[in-house]
């Protein structure tokens, strides 16, 4: 096993240091400022990494080389000069979804998704909001935001942002977990300075053309429940294997109903449970409501017939909304954008590819 070991040296944006308060200058500081705005080895290393906007991570770091060095030696390969914003989707595999975004002041207005979204800002600075504080991610940082939580997003600076994202389904995680016995992770911090985490997920991201297989998936996943159980809170209480199978039924019930109305009874006979504790143990193995589910369900199909040139009218009725201003609600609160704007980003990218967000 090939070792990288070095202290990464990365110069800031001139006016991030107001943003942050500047830490260089604070006594006690860990950030260091420097010329150029790039990434260099502590020893003159070179990683061939240049950012327009970038930190100092001072701790010593090994990756291995199979995965974890792609966390750096991708981040150079991934910087593509575009002109226009504009999202590229990748080939989508069962409970996973994967992105590139490029913008230029703030793309999403406030939503929130019923997955995982987990991502590395590849260039530029990523600003948010969530859980009432702006946040901000450089190049080669983790974003971990949690299921059903509320965030908006966009540049931090006029040089705009470049980053990869990736859409994970809380269940994924889950199967994998429940052998350790424990459940879902919850991260406090959603922003986390991680090589290896960023390594793993960029084995992920790199070539967005290139269709995820089954055995990689595995072997993903694995590695992703480890390094967010690292960050994690103290585990929470694993769901038993009844609640889980219960849970399971509803969620296949709602996959195959997607765009009809599904009412609470009508999971009350598919899984024995009385609502209430179905939607306690709903929660539980999937982080959203059967409701919430079942709404994001539609909104996957709309996105897909929108990307494929459908009229909005025509796929809010095939999709099980009442209207086309009905779908565009909902759509704008789930992904941040109206249906308009997100089909022009697509237009926008430099390659249209089916899949995801």
């Amino acid at each position: 096993m090939v070792k990288i070991a070095g202290a990464i040296l990365v110069g800031l944006a001139d006016d991030l240091g107001v943003l942050s308060g500047n830490a260089a200058h604070q006594e006690g500081g860990h950030v260091q400022l420097l010329p150029g705005c790039k990434i260099v080895s502590q020893d003159d290393r070179n990683f061939g990494i240049k950012h327009s906007t970038l930190f100092h991570a001072g701790s010593k770091i090994a990756l291995d080389q199979d995965v974890n060095s792609h966390a750096f030696e991708g981040l150079e390969r991934l910087c593509t000069e575009r002109s226009a914003d504009g999202i590229v989707t990748a080939p989508a595999f069962p409970g996973i979804e994967r992105i590139e975004a490029q913008f230029s002041g703030n793309a999403f207005e406030p939503h929130r998704h019923d997955t995982y979204a987990l991502g590395v800002t590849i260039k530029g600075v990523q600003t948010f909001s969530y859980r009432g504080e702006r946040r901000f991610s450089m190049p080669g940082q983790v974003l971990v935001l949690h299921p059903d939580e509320e965030h908006d997003g966009g540049a931090g600076t006029d040089d705009g942002l470049q980053y990869r994202m990736l859409y994970l389904e809380p269940a994924l995680l889950l199967e994998c977990l429940d052998e350790e016995k424990i459940g879902l992770p919850f991260v406090d911090e959603p922003v986390i300075w991680d090589p290896i985490l960023a390594g793993t997920l960029l084995a992920a991201l790199g070539e967005l053309d290139r269709e995820l297989d089954e055995l990689f998936v595995d072997d993903f996943v694995s590695r992703v429940a480890g390094g967010l159980a690292k960050h994690a809170r103290t585990p929470q209480r694993p769901l038993g294997s009844v609640a889980w199978q219960r849970a399971r039924l509803a969620r296949d019930y709602l996959e195959a109903h997607a765009t009809e109305t599904v009412r609470s009874g009508e999971l009350e006979v598919v899984t024995g449970l009385d609502r209430f504790s179905l939607a306690r143990h709903f929660r539980a193995a999937f982080a959203t409501s059967p409701h919430r589910y079942l709404l994001m369900r539609r909104l996957q199909y709309a996105r897909a017939m929108i990307g494929a040139g459908e009229g909005l009218s025509d796929v809010a009725a095939a999709t099980g909304f009442a209207d086309q201003s009905h779908l565009t609600r909902h759509f704008k609160k789930a992904y941040g954008m109206t249906p308009g704007q997100w089909a022009s980003l697509r237009q926008a990218s430099p390659q249209d590819r089916s899949g995801a967000r």
